[in-house]
């Protein structure tokens, strides 16, 4: 399918040679000639959204105006919020976030055919791939079998999901799938999709030449920003649209430069780089802006450790964290296989069209920070936020001082002796360092012997997630850890779940070829899958009896893992503390499997001969990991592994589906239903209704993030969910997770809100999805919500800092939009969720004039109304009306947060996908 393009102006357009052939290409100095700017100090990654608009210039959806806009973004030091439409190359998805989308275009089909259309009228006007990366668990874990075990087990649990997206693949245009057991999505993405700058012919039938941009339906998407290809994350909603042919609507956004001097020193990561990155740039504070990486200390910083500064943009609050084109790109695109042809390409574009990073680079920025690499530090972030960094040696004593407030005025120690006594009178547990009466301990007798847990047992370590596991410095480093600690003969200890799910097959390859594998398999770290696994809450379950003695003495178990998200509650349902560390460290953890002992002075163990062994006498040096990358990473092995990636295993080969413009819903399926969007659509929007006498569904505190609203990890049977599945004599072993039942909104919407560590403050210390009915009693959230609905009543949310914050998850606006909540109230929103929003319907607000849900004493029982929406503009103030439970009243101002004019037309459609179905519904078919 040949792109398309706004016009083919003579100013410019002009023609590129390289790599043997020429191409036509779209100029920014062009546009300086003839007379549109000074575009000259514009940084790289701004440089990217403005070809885009030469590119697509066409005097109504693109303007020179917006063109002229770049320069005077220049001009106004890094500030101009004017309203652009930007069109991405290419879309990517997961299958999490990818079923849903493809649930809803098999939808779209349905609805367009019902308002008269053609069903091949939905295709993906864009290129579009999916990876399926999210499905696999973690069930084997610790012996040779894992891996073939757990792929068995991923066929079982989601053989009707592979099923429908085998009928997509076929059924759409321009959309692929990357098979299960290939790799993460952002990891292939990075090492094979990704071009830097791509070519296509246009509708003339020449060859043009542009940037690689994409938007992706993970907020990880980031990563690809570390080998100069712009992307970020959307909701899968705004991702649909964008495969549809609409423009992401957005301002032209602040860009803040992030300098990088020095260099790393011996003994510390890329990992241990960009949590202190992601440090800094969260107390900066750079919600909804670029951040830019500059600086001579680039010309150190290796393109894989890029990629995990460029992953974690998310964790950093930043649309993306980008790294503009420069030697190390062409060094890395070679390494990885690309054709020498596409690098010539890429050099020679980025030079000419002034994308290229050289000496002195130093653009014009909206603010700036610095970090001299050489003062970084081995460090780990948690127990429940990725920008909570802390120095390795402090880790003990502040996890003991999280214990001792988690743990005030709760004394549980005597309840743990008692059971010791009842069990009986085993020996006495040692002291656990820390305030005598804070620290619980738990026995537990497995039939390998007993051993003594407590709050701090390390019980999930995890090299997991594409954040690290792309990179060979950090895997090839704890390789090394392990056959360090294999030949001093030390052991994981037997609590601890350890596992290793590479971003790659590449990764297997050169592990295997370094002959490291066999020692991280004397560890524990046996192959359990290539996905995200248990970055995502894919962890699988602990031994009976270890997730007993947790929950039987409430402790507080601890994880550590080589990913980005350690939200609570995400990682496992037994585990309280999550930490962020480099996949060497994780190595280091199992074998000390205690979060109270300082991993940097205390042995982790003895040797053969009984000699204490430290962390330092297993730490391989830079040197090491250097001579290991270079000898084992190579370019045959990206080659070879990614030489038939679309075509799968005979597992996937095997995978039977129909062929059919329509899809047949299953009736009986519980993976996937036909979601009720545009069930009895008619052909005209209407306008946008007044609130009236709203209830509040929940109120809710700062840092709410889209993994405490989004249905997401394992959920028991006496949850909605659960319910709604047994009735379906669907067994509990069986119910797989949340993630992997997104296809089906009537499983999605039961699990909105119901996560087991969300605090509703209607509530008096209650954790889990529960809120107040309409009869005063408390209920679960969906029971409530669906019997406000039956009552007609509209429903409302209030919220405090960083609503949304976290992954793109489409199912946090969706499940809200179907529980009828009609608007959420907040003090701020992160970015994706609150696009999300807007493209489900739902209306955010956020309060001004230092106004909170606390001020205003809110208690849950208060109704809400909001008028004069029909006539609302982006942006706009308006009145609230908060009427108490007493009878009295209090006027409010809040600000809409529908930011741009064409975000209000999606409301009033309903949502962003209604009105992409009206619009082609609108449009003649084409002839045959």
């Amino acid at each position: 399918m040949p792109i398309n393009v706004g016009h083919d102006s003579a100013k410019t357009r002009k023609t590129l040679s390289a790599g043997g052939a020429s191409v036509a290409y779209y100029s920014i100095p062009a546009a300086e000639a003839g007379g549109l700017g000074d575009f000259s100090r514009l940084p790289a990654a701004l440089k990217v959204v403005l070809e885009n608009m030469l590119r697509f210039e066409d005097g109504k959806t693109v303007t020179t105006d917006d063109i002229r806009a770049f320069a005077e973004w220049a001009a106004n030091g890094g500030r101009n919020p004017r309203e652009i439409a930007y069109r991405p190359a290419r879309v990517l998805m997961q299958d999490f976030t990818g079923v849903p989308a493809v649930v809803d275009l098999a939808a779209m089909r349905d609805g367009i055919v019902a308002l008269g259309g053609d069903a091949q009228q939905i295709n993906p006007l864009n290129p579009v791939d999916l990876v399926i990366d999210h499905s696999v668990m973690v069930d084997e874990f610790g012996n040779p079998r894992a891996f073939q075990l757990n792929v068995d087990r991923e066929y079982e649990r989601n053989i009707e999901r592979y099923e429908f997206l085998k009928w997509g693949q076929k059924a759409f245009q321009n959309f692929r799938v990357v098979p299960p057991g290939t790799g993460i999505c952002h990891q292939v993405n990075l090492e094979y999709l990704a071009q830097v700058v791509w070519s296509d012919t246009d509708q003339s039938g020449q060859e043009v030449a542009y940037p690689d941009t994409l938007v992706g339906t993970d907020s990880h998407t980031t990563m690809v920003n570390g080998a100069a290809v712009l992307g970020w994350g959307v909701g899968g909603i705004e991702a649909e649209a964008a495969m549809l042919g609409q423009p992401i609507s957005m301002l032209i956004p602040e860009v803040v430069g992030f300098k990088l001097t020095g260099k790393m020193v011996e003994g510390t990561t890329a990992t241990d780089l960009v949590l202190k990155v992601v440090q800094m740039l969260r107390e900066k504070g750079v919600v909804g802006k670029f951040v830019e990486f500059y600086g001579d200390g680039l010309d150190t910083v290796p393109l894989a450790d890029r990629a995990t500064i460029g992953n974690m943009a998310p964790e950093y609050g930043a649309t993306c964290g980008f790294f503009p084109i420069d030697a190390e790109t062409l060094r890395y695109m070679r390494q990885t296989g690309r054709d020498e042809n596409r690098i010539a390409l890429v050099e020679a574009y980025a030079k000419e069209n002034g994308m290229w990073r050289g000496p002195g680079y130093e653009p014009v920025y909206t603010d700036t920070l610095e970090l001299d690499m050489s003062t970084v530090v081995p460090a780990i972030s948690g127990p429940k936020r990725p920008q909570d960094h802390i120095d390795l040696d402090k880790a003990a004593p502040a996890f003991k001082e999280y214990v001792r407030k988690q743990r005030e005025g709760k004394n549980v120690t005597e309840r743990a002796q008692a059971r010791w006594e009842a069990e009986g009178g085993q020996p006495e547990p040692q002291d656990i360092p820390g305030d005598e009466g804070h620290h619980v301990r738990g026995y537990v007798r497995t039939p390998d012997g007993h051993y003594q847990l407590h709050d701090g047992s390390v019980v999930i370590a995890a090299i997991t997630s594409c954040t690290n596991t792309s990179n060979p410095y950090v895997m090839i480093g704890a390789g090394l850890v392990a056959r360090k600690a294999r030949e001093k003969g030390l052991q994981r200890k037997p609590w601890v779940k350890t596992s290793l799910a590479p971003g790659s097959q590449v990764v297997s390859a050169y592990l295997e070829a370094a002959e490291l594998q066999d020692d991280l398999d004397a560890m524990g770290f046996n192959l359990v899958g290539y996905g995200c696994t248990t970055c995502i809450g894919n962890s699988g379950p602990l031994d009976p009896e270890i997730s007993e003695c947790i929950n039987e003495y409430d402790l507080i178990g601890v994880s550590v893992l080589s990913g980005n998200r350690n939200f609570e509650g995400r990682i496992s349902p037994d585990v309280r503390a999550n930490y962020l560390a480099s996949p060497p460290l994780v190595v280091a953890y199992s074998l000390i499997g205690d979060m109270n002992v300082d991993i940097t002075t205390a042995p982790l163990g003895q040797d053969k001969d009984g000699n204490d062994v430290y962390l330092k006498d297993i730490w391989p040096s830079q040197a090491e990991i250097a001579e290991l990358v270079e000898k084992t990473v190579t370019r045959e092995a990206f080659r070879s592994r990614y030489a038939d990636v679309f075509k799968g295993d005979d597992k996937w080969q095997s995978v039977e589906t129909t062929d059919s413009e329509t899809y047949n819903w299953p009736p009986q399926s519980t993976y996937v239903q036909n979601p009720p969007y545009f069930q009895g659509m008619s052909k005209d929007p209407g306008t946008i209704g007044d609130i009236e006498g709203a209830r509040i569904l929940a109120l809710l505190g700062d840092m709410v993030t889209t993994d405490h609203i989004s249905p997401a990890g394992s959920f028991k049977e006496t949850t909605p969910a659960g319910t709604y599945l047994t009735e379906r004599q669907v067994q509990p072993r069986e119910f797989n997770s949340y993630g992997s039942r997104r296809g089906n909104h009537e499983v999605m919407m039961r699990g909105t809100f119901a996560n087991i560590r969300i605090r509703n403050e209607m509530l008096d210390g209650v954790e889990g999805g529960y809120t107040l009915g309409p009869d005063g009693q408390q209920t679960s959230i969906y029971d409530a919500a669906m019997a406000y609905q039956e009552q007609g009543t509209p429903l409302v949310i209030f919220a405090g800092e960083q609503y949304g914050a976290g992954s793109s998850r489409d199912w946090a606006a969706k499940g809200t939009a179907l529980l009828g909540v009609k608007a959420v109230i907040a003090e701020s929103f992160e970015r994706i969720h609150r696009s999300n929003l807007v493209g489900m319907g739902v209306m955010p607000f956020e309060f001004t004039g230092g106004d909170t849900r606390r001020s205003l004493n809110l208690k849950g029982d208060e109704s809400v109304t909001i008028k004069g929406l029909a006539d609302i503009r982006p942006l706009q103030e308006v009145t609230a009306t908060i009427t108490y439970a007493d009878g009295t009243s209090k006027d409010i101002t809040i600000k809409c947060r529908i930011d741009t004019a064409i975000e209000k037309e999606y409301v009033e459609h309903g949502g962003v996908l209604q009105y992409v179905l009206r619009d082609l519904a609108g449009k003649p078919i084409a002839a045959e």
